[in-house]
């Protein structure tokens, strides 16, 4: 069985949900793969509150407890739908949470998922252009695993991040984790102008760096240029793992 880690947020997960739906070959309701998701958004702090230090809660306590749980419902592979809970300093301390109590399931990592993703689609040396939180981009994760791979990182300067892309998620009155799909007008606009300013840094592609982001943006590209949804890449990872051969054919 799958498992899916909700309530980092709510949306995002659900979203996964759906994904490993969508790209499930099943033609009826009993040849779709069985999964768990668990939302225990009261349990879970604000990653990006612990990574900028306005939080001394380390969530990855807390997520380590969500796969637990899933792994007792029966769940032998899961996904954590939430870009800034990969940062090192919060994965690190769910994944020696899950060593200590001898657990054997398999985190399937959806940072490293996109990765691979671009290394089998783009060259050496491209520019990929990251759109994030605050939390995840101070904490240069995916500077660090592109930069591995051979990849040059284009990120937005913090002030503009903030502006364009972070209240467009947090905005208490209309960000994404208020509305879900239902986006505003308003924050669609944001996210154009930030994915317009990576373009013009020379970004041949744009990685929605936030789970909450592909709810705004479900474009496969804009005026050609290629957006990556990890989300999407993160449901075809669960299920290539535990059923391959009812895995759709990868489009785009």
């Amino acid at each position: 069985m799958i498992g899916i880690v909700g309530g980092a947020g709510p949306f995002a997960g659900v979203d996964l949900a759906r994904k490993v739906c969508e790209e499930t070959l099943a033609s009826r309701d009993q040849e779709h793969l069985p999964f768990a998701l668990l939302s225990t958004p009261e349990q879970i702090g604000d990653r990006t509150a612990f990574l900028v230090g306005e939080s001394a809660v380390n969530p990855g306590e807390a997520i380590a407890a969500v796969v637990l749980a899933l792994e007792r419902c029966g769940c032998a592979v899961v996904g954590l739908p939430c870009h800034t809970a990969h940062a090192p300093a919060i994965l690190d301390v769910m994944h020696a949470a899950l060593a200590r109590q001898g657990s054997k399931v398999r985190f399937v990592n959806m940072a490293e998922e996109t990765v691979r993703h671009l290394g089998g689609r783009f060259a050496p040396r491209t520019k990929i252009g990251v759109l994030s939180t605050v939390g995840t981009q101070r904490a240069a994760m995916y500077p660090a695993t592109l930069g591995a791979a051979g990849f040059e990182v284009v990120t937005l300067p913090e002030p503009r991040l903030d502006e364009l892309v972070h209240r467009a998620i947090y905005d208490p009155t209309d960000g994404i984790k208020v509305t879900g799909a239902a986006v505003s007008a308003r924050v669609r606009t944001r996210l154009l102008q930030a994915i317009a300013e990576l373009r013009a840094a020379g970004a041949a592609a744009i990685v929605l760096g936030c789970t909450e982001l592909p709810l705004a943006v479900p474009d496969v590209e804009i005026d050609g240029l290629p957006i990556v949804d990890p989300t999407r890449l993160l449901a075809r990872a669960l299920i290539r793992t535990v059923a391959p051969e009812r895995l759709r054919p990868a489009v785009g």
